[in-house]
Parts: C-alpha cells; sequence; structure tokens
C-alpha cells in the first residue's frame, strides 16, 4: 500500500466513521476504533511503516493534542465558575490524588502489575475525555451548574493528567521518589510557570493584535492555529512536555478576555476537533495488534470494571466530601461522566515509545518490557469500556435523577409580544417546557403576571448563551417585530438547539430575492404553514382569536380540520408519541392519527 493510498484510507475511514456514529447515534469513538483497528489487522498497514522514526509520530501526536485541548479552552469561561467553581477545584485537585492512588493500588496490588507501570498508567487515565465528553452532554443536555461542571473538569484535568505522566516517568527512570524528588520539584515549578506565563503573555499580543486590526479577518482562524503550535513547540523547548499546560491556558485566556470575540474562531477549531480526532483514532488504533489486545484483554476488562464502579465514585465522593456546593444526585451523575478519550490514548501511546527507547538505551530494565507493550491496548480497552458503559447509562441515570430532561422538546421564544404569550400559556398549561425573553420590560411584566417563565434579556446577548439554564428547550422560536434580528438569533443559536430546531416568524422580505433581502443561510427555519409574518399573527389575537388543540384521528383527518375552521387558520405545532412537541411549518407529512394539532382560530371559526 502506497503512502497516498494509506492516508486517503485514513482520512476516508475517520469522516465515514463520524457519519456513521451521527446516523446510528452511537458515539463517535467507538466506531473510530473500530474502523482504525480493522484498518491495521486487515489491510496489514499501520501508521509506523510511513514515518522515520518514532520522534515523528511522538511530535504529531502531541502537536495534535495540544490544538484539541486549545480548543476546549476556548469554551471556558470564568463566569461557569459561579456555581461549579468549587466542584471543579475539588476534582482537579483532591479528586486526581484519589484517582491516582485507588488506580495504582488496583493495578498494583490486585492486577499484580510492576509498579512503574501500574504508578504511569495511574496517572494517565486520572484524565477524562473532553472530546467525548461534549458531545454527550449535547446529547444529555443536564442543568447548566453541572454540565460546567463536567466540562471544565474534562479540559483542564487533561494536562494535570499529562504532566502528572511525565513526573512519574521520571521517577520510574530514576527507581525512586527519593532520587528524583529535586527533580519533580523542579519540573513541577518550571512546568507551572513557563505554562503560564507563556500563555497568558501570547493571549495578551494576541488580544491586541486582533483589537487593532493587525490580521486581516480570513487569517485569524490559521494565525491562531499558528500560535498555538507555536505555543506548544516554544513551552516544551524550555520545559519538556509543558506544552499541553501552555495550550490550554492560553484557550482559557483568550476565552474571558474582554476586548474581541473569539467566537468566530472557535467554529474554525470545531471543525478542526473533528477532523484531527477522526485522523487520530484511526492511526493510533491501527497500531494496536491483535494478539496484543487478545494478551491484555482480560486484565483491561478486571481495570475497566475497578474504575467504573471504585475509582471514580470513590474519587468524586472523597474529592467533594463535606462539600454543600454539590448535591448527592449531582454527585452520582459526575461519578458516571468518566469517559476516557484522545488525550488518554495519545498520551499513552507517546509513553509506551518512552519506555521502549529507555529500555533500549539501559535506562530502565527488561524486566517490565512486556508489560510496557501492554500498556497501549490496556488503555484501549478502558477507552471503549467508559465511553460504551458511560455513554448508554449517563442519559438515562441524569434523567432519573431530575438533572436532564428525555428529548427536550421545549421551546425558547425570543420576543414576547401577545400572540407569543397566548400561544406559550396554551403549551404550558400541557406540560410543555416554555422560556420567554425579551428586552421589553411591559412583555416580560405581563408574561410573568401571566404565570409564565419569562427574563429580560437581549436574545443577543452573552448571558442568554452562557448563562441562561436551557433545561428542556430543545427548540428556538425567533418572534420579535425585528426580521434581521430574528435572523441573526435564529443564526446565532444553530449550534445550540441544531439547525433542525431553529426556527423563525416569516419575514417582509420572505419571497423576494432583492436587494434587501436577508440571504437565506442567514436565516432560521421559517415555521407555520402559510408562512404568517408577525403583523398577522398579531392581528389575529387583536381579533380575539384563540389557541385550539385537536387530536386527529382515522374519523377526523386534517382535510376535516381545515374543513372545521376554515382557511384562515394558522397551524402551529404537532405532538406525536416518538417525536414530542414540534414546530409545523409548510409541506410537513401529514399527521398520522393519534397526533395533536395546536392551531391559532379566528374567532368567528373558534
Amino acid at each position: 500500500m502506497t503512502p497516498l493510498t494509506y492516508f486517503t484510507l485514513v482520512l476516508a475511514l475517520g469522516i465515514a466513521a463520524q457519519w456513521l456514529a451521527w446516523k446510528c447515534k452511537l458515539p463517535s469513538i467507538l466506531v473510530l476504533l473500530a474502523f482504525g483497528f480493522g484498518l491495521g489487522q486487515f489491510a496489514g498497514a499501520t501508521i509506523d511503516d510511513y514515518l522515520v522514526g518514532d520522534n515523528v509520530l511522538l511530535s504529531a501526536v502531541g502537536l495534535c493534542v495540544a490544538i484539541i485541548l486549545f480548543e476546549g479552552g476556548l469554551t471556558l469561561k470564568f463566569s461557569d465558575l459561579k456555581e461549579s467553581g468549587t466542584p471543579v477545584i475539588r476534582l482537579c485537585t483532591l479528586g486526581v490524588v484519589i484517582s491516582f492512588g485507588l488506580s495504582y493500588v488496583a493495578m498494583k496490588h490486585v492486577l499484580g502489575f510492576d509498579w512503574r507501570i501500574a504508578s504511569l498508567l495511574g496517572a494517565i487515565l486520572v484524565v477524562t475525555g473532553p472530546t467525548v465528553i461534549a458531545p454527550l452532554l449535547r446529547h444529555i443536555k443536564p442543568s447548566r451548574k453541572i454540565g460546567n461542571v463536567v466540562k471544565w473538569e474534562g479540559i483542564v484535568i487533561d494536562p494535570i493528567g499529562a504532566i502528572l505522566a511525565v513526573l512519574v516517568f521520571q521517577v520510574a527512570i530514576a527507581g525512586n521518589v527519593d532520587a528524583a524528588r529535586d527533580e519533580i520539584l523542579r519540573a513541577i515549578g518550571l512546568t507551572l510557570l513557563v505554562g503560564v506565563v507563556l500563555a497568558f503573555v501570547l493571549a495578551k499580543i494576541i488580544e491586541l493584535m486582533l483589537k487593532f486590526h493587525l490580521i486581516p479577518d480570513y487569517l485569524h482562524s490559521v494565525f491562531l492555529l499558528a500560535v498555538t503550535a507555536t505555543a506548544f513547540a516554544a513551552s516544551n523547548a524550555i520545559q519538556p512536555e509543558s506544552g499541553l499546560l501552555t495550550c490550554t491556558v492560553l484557550g482559557i485566556a483568550l476565552a474571558n478576555q474582554k476586548s474581541v470575540s473569539v467566537k468566530h474562531i472557535l467554529e474554525f477549531k470545531e471543525n478542526l476537533r473533528v477532523l484531527i480526532i477522526s485522523v487520530l483514532f484511526i492511526v493510533l488504533s491501527g497500531r494496536v495488534a491483535l494478539d496484543a489486545l487478545s494478551e491484555a484483554l482480560i486484565p483491561g476488562i478486571c481495570l475497566l470494571v475497578m474504575l467504573i464502579v471504585v475509582v471514580r465514585p470513590l474519587a468524586v465522593f472523597g474529592a467533594n466530601l463535606f462539600s454543600r456546593h454539590v448535591t448527592f444526585k449531582e454527585q452520582v451523575f459526575l461519578s458516571l461522566m468518566a469517559p476516557r478519550g484522545i488525550v488518554a490514548a495519545a498520551v499513552t501511546a507517546i509513553f509506551s515509545l518512552e519506555f521502549a527507547h529507555a529500555i533500549d538505551e539501559g535506562r530502565i530494565g527488561k524486566e517490565i518490557e512486556h508489560l510496557s507493550h501492554q500498556m497501549v491496548p490496556l488503555v484501549f480497552i478502558v477507552i471503549v469500556g467508559t465511553v460504551a458503559f458511560y455513554g448508554i447509562l449517563s442519559a438515562p441515570v441524569a434523567r432519573r435523577l431530575g438533572l436532564a430532561t428525555e428529548n427536550p422538546r421545549g421551546i425558547l421564544f425570543a420576543g414576547a409580544g401577545q400572540w407569543v404569550r397566548l400561544i406559550a400559556k396554551a403549551l404550558k398549561e400541557d406540560g410543555h417546557d416554555v422560556l420567554l425573553l425579551d428586552t421589553n420590560y411591559s412583555n416580560i411584566a405581563r408574561a410573568k403576571l401571566e404565570g409564565l417563565p419569562a427574563v429580560r434579556a437581549n436574545i443577543l446577548s452573552e448571558y442568554v448563551e452562557d448563562e441562561l439554564e436551557l433545561t428542556g428547550l430543545g427548540q428556538l422560536i425567533t418572534t420579535t417585530p425585528n426580521d434581521e434580528v430574528n435572523s441573526l438569533a435564529a443564526h446565532h443559536f444553530v449550534h445550540v438547539f441544531g439547525s433542525q430546531n431553529v426556527w423563525q416568524v416569516a419575514p417582509i422580505d420572505d419571497h423576494d430575492h432583492h436587494q434587501t433581502a436577508v440571504a437565506s443561510h442567514m436565516r432560521g427555519r421559517i415555521c407555520f404553514p402559510s408562512r404568517p409574518q408577525f403583523k398577522m399573527l398579531e392581528r389575529f389575537v387583536a381579533e380575539g382569536a384563540v389557541i385550539k388543540k385537536t387530536t386527529i384521528t382515522e374519523q377526523f383527518t386534517l382535510e376535516d380540520f381545515k374543513e372545521m375552521y376554515g382557511e384562515e387558520h394558522i397551524l402551529l405545532f404537532r405532538v406525536t408519541e416518538d417525536k414530542g412537541l414540534e414546530v409545523a411549518y409548510d409541506k410537513m407529512r401529514t399527521p398520522s392519527p393519534g397526533t395533536t394539532l395546536y392551531a391559532m382560530i379566528r374567532p368567528q371559526d373558534a
């Protein structure tokens, strides 16, 4: 197989795995690992066949992980820590110590591993998987507080685990802690100093350059990519293995500065992350040999069970002992959110090679050579097991604990005018989640007097995206009198609700394609059949329109409904047993029997 064929296959299989995972609603990491392992076993080709020396692979993997952690850092806002700061700190300090200690004991005294392998794997496995956690959180949609705890822990703990692994490796090389004490203390101090100082200096320089428009817009994303790579390389050159911390802190620093927005850069990084993860998992899993995997299967499953049943729960509950910042239910949920991902896989691959080099150079005895070769398959078993277990169990448990809503179909209304309140009230009375936003104090006051949940806020403000509790809400309808605001808000929230769940009232230029029309790709989906505009809906309500709920049956069809209420009614929503509450729209499929319809009916027809 030629290098071109191999790398083309890696890319194609990576994207195919992502698509298949989306189609089958599976964690993408499971499909990626399967595809990568299949490529390595059945095609008989691995990345090692096309690279000269291990250093190239080590450097490439390290850089890719750094980019992933930088992108993760860009999603972390200090405002998220108002409610979740203490649990995050506890999990990333005391929780790490407990996880490391218990993992070491389990591998050393239960599985009988050499202390050097046990301690190194224990350090690596304190990490969680931010690339796995992010899609899980999108699927589960837990409360904002507990979601922030999981998100922060997943990103911040990764460089901590990597640094801990470096320190443990130094101890393993030295033979004992006492011999390496001075080197460890020096490494910790330099890593923290270099990582934090370099990150904040670079962040300030980037902020000023963006603020004063010293970089053209089309270069923003690639410029930051280059800076991230430079920061990683420079940091590692000053202090080995400090680059991951530097890149993580750099992302956090940029996310929390107030001078310029980096959201457009984040979108590019998210796309790049998908590509990197796809390629890395295919490449790394392809290096795992079938015989090595078979040999590691039993100890891997034992380790997996201990991590899930003992280590993670004790780490969570131990770290939050006597804490009033997280409830018992929240701790149970946190105990079920520790999947391992690309960082664990990448760091293990790196240190497996480092062990091989140390053995070849005589720095470590050959008695652990066999065990060092088992590190990668062991961790891959843990990755597959934790992703599958937590991916299957976390969502139903979160719903059972009252921390998430199953298939949230509630509606966020951007606007709280009279006709919106009428619709929202009818939905709320039937048990559907609704939330109204408006900048008009009078509209919000009226909504609250009518018993509707309402917040005085601008739909385009950072508060709505970063702080507003959206639990139970899975759809957005922009209903302000301003067509441009509706379009902009719909476009802005696509990444929160998904394009299929973002709607707007038909604009005045709905059928126009001239210079005044908003570009179609900047709009949400147009809601309600016949595409009524704001003024039409407003007029209906002013004339005394009511919301009518009707169930379609074999005897009473949609055509019967239209005949009964005339052509001027406005169909609003439908509710089905499998999909829940859905917004009605032009050219939707004919409702089947059992579907409940909500419609706005003119007074003479009601």
